[in-house]
């Protein structure tokens, strides 16, 4: 198990990051949280699963060494765009270099003061091409240096920072009570702990277990993520192990309606019906209309995986699939999910 006996504790961090900001009323009414998921999570996205009751939504991940190097990119640009439906939004970046990191989040922070809930830290990516940088979940493997991060990024932003990370890199390096504690202790407002190590990546199982140790070891409020694939999930989450506020990843995908499901059962003891497969279709249609108008003509390209997902173990959906996968322009993917619908209507 890796420790945390190096980190000396920050006089500089007691005298001034004190009184710390207290996320905790902010998640405990967020209550279900969108994950940030690279690829998946953009703006329009966003915007639907926040209108179908997602309490708060993070951008997808941002390098924050992109935008040292490129900050006028349009792939930046399109990563910190959101809706102001989305406000206040939690903006996520990645990165190993400190003063980089610090550097990046001040102007992010003087750009939309006033419409983010708080700057996270991404210490779980458990991509290669991150790790291998010493970025995201490399940085459980160096908590030394992912409390710098944290504590340079607190020193210089006038913002609550958080961070959202793993179990740990392995089995044999499960580290997430004392990586958490470093964090704590060099100014993190909130943590995300997902209960999956690195070596794991999203098979297995996620242990809930090393959620609850992290709750019970640190003051600031903790967001649980890993295995949340229904509002029942949610709740056995909330329960189990205490957390302050629940965060769904995958279980979200194409199933935007988990969040206001969640929060009904949650709240009130109701359980929601599931959309019909009309609405389903409808809401997949709607997200590639504004897909498109988001990010262009090309985006139609990456609406076929979300497609995918909302037809899942809908009749014909294995061949809706592969017509879907050929398709060669936004046209002809609504062309497919107009005929689609009509054939499920019939059906129905």
């Amino acid at each position: 198990m890796t420790g945390t006996a190096a980190i000396a504790p920050s006089t500089r961090y007691h005298r001034r990051m004190q009184p710390r900001r207290d996320l905790a009323p902010l998640l405990r009414s967020a209550l279900v949280i969108l994950a940030p998921m690279a690829g998946v999570t953009d703006a329009p996205f966003r915007a639907i699963c926040k209108r179908m009751g997602a309490g708060l939504t993070y951008t997808e991940m941002v390098s924050a060494k992109g935008l040292h190097y490129n900050p006028g990119a349009a792939a930046a640009r399109a990563l910190l765009s959101f809706a102001p439906e989305e406000v206040p939004v939690a903006i996520q970046l990645f990165g190993a270099d400190p003063q980089m990191m610090a550097e990046q989040a001040a102007r992010l922070y003087e750009r939309y003061a006033g419409r983010i809930a708080f700057l996270d830290v991404n210490m779980g990516c458990p991509v290669a091409k991150v790790v291998r940088k010493g970025e995201g979940c490399a940085l459980m493997r160096d908590p030394e240096r992912a409390a710098t991060v944290v504590r340079a990024i607190a020193e210089r932003v006038d913002a609550p920072v958080t961070a959202k990370f793993r179990a740990g890199w392995s089995a044999d390096e499960v580290n997430a009570v004392e990586f958490a504690l470093a964090l704590e202790e060099a100014g993190a407002c909130a943590l995300a702990v997902h209960g999956r190590t690195r070596e794991q990546f999203y098979s297995g199982r996620a242990d809930w277990c090393v959620i609850v140790a992290v709750k019970s070891a640190v003051r600031v409020p903790v967001i649980g993520s890993g295995d949340v694939f229904s509002a029942d999930d949610a709740k056995r989450m909330l329960e189990q192990t205490g957390v302050d506020a629940v965060m769904i990843a995958r279980g979200a995908q194409g199933n935007p309606w988990i969040f206001a499901q969640a929060r009904a059962l949650i709240e009130r003891g109701e359980r929601l019906p599931k959309p019909s497969w009309l609405e389903r279709i409808d809401v997949a249609r709607e997200h590639a209309e504004a897909l498109v108008a988001f990010a262009g003509e090309r985006a139609f390209t990456r609406m076929r995986k979300h497609v995918a997902w909302y037809v899942h173990e809908m009749p014909g959906a294995a061949r809706f699939r592969e017509l879907v996968n050929h398709a060669r322009s936004h046209a002809e993917l609504v062309a497919l999910l107009d005929e689609y619908r009509a054939w499920i209507a019939e059906k129905s």
